[in-house]
């Protein structure tokens, strides 16, 4: 998964530049791994490029609150680092009636859960991320909605014990340890719940397939890490392989692939996005008979004068080939060099945008500096409430979804006023107070549902159980026996430049127009039910080459 590169670019020590202001806001919605690693290379990216075009021949080739929570430092864990967990393909899942009937980390009266979260302050201090305000409030949300369960009469008659746990996402013989500690060490813990998306890649795999843990994150990737996991790995992001099924789909149902339309694929060389290719997209494709153009691009951020090179080859390749769709299965510091060569070539096709690898969030962040020609009125697929506006206007006008809004609700009860640095008592729609609250009670029903007789096995068949359930960042979660991920929706949305401004956008809270926005192009249908060649072959007489 190139993990080394990921830990270097992580401790790399660069100040964004001035102009892509608008993109760390959006990129402030993932992990804030996700947000120093994409910040270090975009700034490499950019002088990688410039570079490159400016020397490459013309035409060449290529603390503590009220719910008693336990703060623990990474740095009381032993820095002695494990062998990890297996990366080996799983075909099949581990259904929860097969699961262990542990009942470490309950008590008679309590139920010790961890909850990770980076210690934001710290990597503010070291990389400059203190902007966003409302990351800061993690720690306050945890406590919150724990002890709204509490208050209830918690689990059937446990308390949900919190252990919060901060910890640095670019140390990972700490993290590793801290993982060894949840699942073998003491206190000892009966789940982890990772609210916003921070615990991710391997480290999923350490507690859930190794430590035989229950962990329910927000970081998500493709169906064969859920079948590693299995049945203790639970997602409330969305399995990305019907999420590029979703995509297929609506390609061809909206002209963008079939009849003649050339297709490509720009892929990174990174492990986990040829699998995603080889394994889900490209059976989709060849399903619907089209056989797509590929280029691959380095994907390691630490090779970014590489990726420079390959993504200016790719746009030259594509461009000689009168390609005219094109799916990015790139990571953000490749998809931000490509979309500068298709700028700097004057190559603009469309874009099959998705939730995988966030492009159809990124893609935003870069209007309308730098990359507006690109990207504005590119169209994606997403699982997420894009499209609305942060505060409690009826859903139908573009307010809250109904998790969303329960979640405000009892934040604004016990925070009236705005939160420190900003202007707005509102939460982000898709920001970290409602992951935290949704992941939460997402625990607290399964737990429920499980009874008293609390143990691993009980918990996941209940998670298997859960259905029709309100979301947050997704509007509705349904889980199942073999189904590890929540969102069963996904919409069509359009990146929108609002000027000169229109209705396309909805009007802030003060009635003022946003500047950019996604458009709801068309409202949420169904997930496919597989992936792999899920795209209906009703279309399959749609040809392209």
């Amino acid at each position: 998964m190139g993990t080394s590169g990921l830990v270097a670019a992580r401790r790399a020590v660069l100040h964004p530049l001035a102009p892509l202001a608008r993109s760390w806001r959006r990129l402030r919605r993932r992990p804030v791994a996700m947000q120093v690693r994409t910040v270090v290379i975009v700034v490499a990216v950019v002088v990688g490029l410039v570079l490159w075009i400016a020397f490459a021949p013309s035409g060449s080739p290529g603390g503590p609150g009220s719910a008693g929570a336990a703060q623990v430092s990474s740095s009381a864990a032993s820095s002695a680092a494990s062998s990890g967990p297996s990366s080996a393909v799983s075909s099949t899942a581990t259904p929860p009636d097969a699961a262990s009937t542990s009942t470490r980390g309950v008590s008679a009266s309590s139920i010790n859960v961890v909850f990770p979260v980076v210690a934001i302050n710290s990597l503010a201090g070291q990389e400059g991320f203190a902007q966003d305000k409302e990351y800061n409030e993690q720690i306050p949300a945890i406590n919150l909605y724990v002890n709204q369960i509490n208050q209830a009469g918690g689990i059937n008659g446990r308390r949900i014990n919190p252990i919060i746990v901060q910890f640095d996402p670019t140390n990972d013989a700490a993290m590793q340890a801290l993982c060894r500690q949840w699942t073998q060490g003491n206190p000892p813990v009966f789940a982890v719940v990772d609210g916003i998306g921070t615990w991710e890649q391997d480290d999923q795999l350490c507690v859930a397939q190794q430590g035989q843990t229950p962990l329910i994150s927000a970081w998500s990737t493709t169906t064969d890490w859920t079948n590693l996991g299995s049945p203790y790995l639970w997602w409330t992001g969305p399995d990305m392989a019907p999420v590029l099924a979703a995509t297929v789909q609506w390609g061809l149902s909206s002209g963008r692939l079939g009849h003649g339309t050339k297709v490509g694929v720009v892929v990174s060389d990174q492990a986990a996005d040829q699998a995603a290719l080889d394994d889900y997209l490209l059976p989709d494709l060849k399903k619907v008979g089209i056989a797509p153009v590929v280029e691959t691009v380095a994907g390691n951020p630490d090779q970014s004068a590489t990726t420079n090179s390959d993504a200016q080859l790719a746009v030259e390749r594509f461009k000689a080939d009168g390609v005219q769709s094109v799916f990015p299965l790139v990571p953000e510091n490749a998809f931000f060099p490509y979309i500068g060569a298709e700028t700097s070539q004057e190559y603009f096709p469309k874009l099959l945008l998705s939730d995988y690898q966030s492009t159809v969030e990124v893609a935003l962040g870069l209007i309308p500096v730098p990359y507006e020609q690109a990207l504005n009125g590119q169209e994606g697929v997403t699982t997420e409430t894009l499209g609305g506006f942060d505060d409690a206007r009826p859903e139908s006008q573009g307010g809250y979804d109904p998790g969303v809004r329960s979640c405000y609700q009892t934040w604004h009860v016990a925070h009236p006023k705005p939160i420190a640095g900003t202007q707005s008592f509102y939460i982000e729609e898709q920001g970290p107070i409602q992951a935290w609250c949704g992941a939460i009670r997402l625990f607290a029903t399964a737990a429920r549902d499980a009874g008293r007789d609390l143990n691993r096995r009980t918990f996941v068949e209940a998670m298997a159980r859960v259905t029709d359930y309100p979301g947050t960042l997704s509007p509705v979660w349904s889980f199942g026996p073999d189904k590890f991920y929540g969102p069963t929706e996904y919409q069509v949305v359009k990146i929108h430049n609002n000027v000169p401004p229109s209705s396309q956008c909805k009007l802030k809270t003060n009635g003022k127009p946003q500047g950019t926005c996604w458009v709801t192009m068309e409202p949420f249908k169904p997930l496919p039910n597989d992936a792999g060649g899920s795209a209906s072959s009703s279309s399959s007489a749609a040809s392209s080459t």
